[in-house]
């Protein structure tokens, strides 16, 4: 396990694999019980705060939606201290109020992913954590107000429809989601925010609209060049966003994000095999005696 500490998390999707304004910057490479992360953890200061920052698709873009190692991601944050983390998602839109580069603090998610593992839990060991609220709202509130410092637009609360991809949806598909009243669509950020509750980690999504969905009269007409400028400029935003929440974000935490799992788990601690109480103890330990 790293040296190297953080107590707060970013997660960098599609057009952010870096992180400006870090300082006293290393790079660190973990191995987990569930395998690699998604690249080297960035680990180092940011507004004067202790900040581990990770590419969700790796430096190039290397990994699908369907093949990141979730685990392996939150896990990673757990082992590097981690207590709470700002995600960031490419996102399209499904509501003409959510335009090309602005943000949506999604509060709610739908899943419509086909078998990805979402849970640490498994091989003796049976936990059912609530997900009634997905995210901390705590977190999503300083994120909120950290984007009306950085001159952002960003809406707080909305649904994020979690897509297998990596294809994007039909005309059909994404005029379906929108009859059901869903905000944004994207293809990772569900998984992570599972992953995160399990492991008492808070957890917030910023929705950084690139484009609105097929379903868009209008969506046709757009060219490469107009999806690239706006993955620059939302790249640009969220740096500016992320530097104003971290310096935001309080030293104690109010909310029960970080004892999840207290009425959680299910299983008899004393049928808990060997190995998996090894494997999870990072995350559990507490709670087995």
């Amino acid at each position: 396990m790293s040296t190297l500490k953080a107590k707060i998390g970013i997660i960098g999707g599609s057009g952010l694999y870096n992180m400006p304004g870090f300082t006293e910057k290393n790079e660190v490479r973990l191995e987990t019980p569930f395998g690699a992360p998604s690249d080297a953890y960035i680990v180092g200061k940011l507004s004067g705060r202790d900040v581990a920052f990770l590419p969700r698709h790796g430096r190039g873009h290397r990994i699908l939606p369907s093949e990141l190692n979730f685990r392996a991601n939150i896990y990673g944050m757990k082992m590097l201290g981690v207590e709470r983390i700002i995600s960031l998602s490419a996102v399209g839109s499904l509501k003409e109020e959510h335009r090309p580069t602005e943000f949506v603090i999604a509060d709610q998610f739908f899943d419509r992913t086909m078998g990805r593992v979402s849970t640490f839990f498994g091989d003796g060991l049976v936990s059912h954590v609530s997900m009634a609220h997905p995210v901390c709202g705590e977190l999503a509130r300083v994120v909120k107000s950290a984007a009306q410092k950085a001159g952002i637009t960003a809406k707080l609360g909305g649904t994020y429809l979690c897509m297998e991809g990596p294809a994007f949806s039909t005309v059909a598909e994404s005029n379906v989601y929108r009859s059901w009243g869903m905000d944004v669509i994207g293809m990772t950020n569900l998984q992570e925010a599972k992953l995160a509750r399990e492991a008492e980690i808070c957890y917030t999504t910023v929705a950084m609209v690139t484009d609105y969905d097929c379903w868009h009269p209008d969506h046709d007409h757009v060219t490469v060049e107009q999806i690239i400028h706006v993955l620059h400029t939302n790249a640009a935003n969220a740096a500016a966003l992320v530097a104003e929440a971290v310096a935001a974000v309080p030293e104690g935490a109010s909310c029960k994000c970080h004892s999840a799992l207290k009425n959680a788990i299910m299983t008899d601690r004393a049928t808990v095999p060997a190995e998996t109480r090894k494997k999870l103890e990072l995350i559990v330990g507490k709670y087995l005696g």
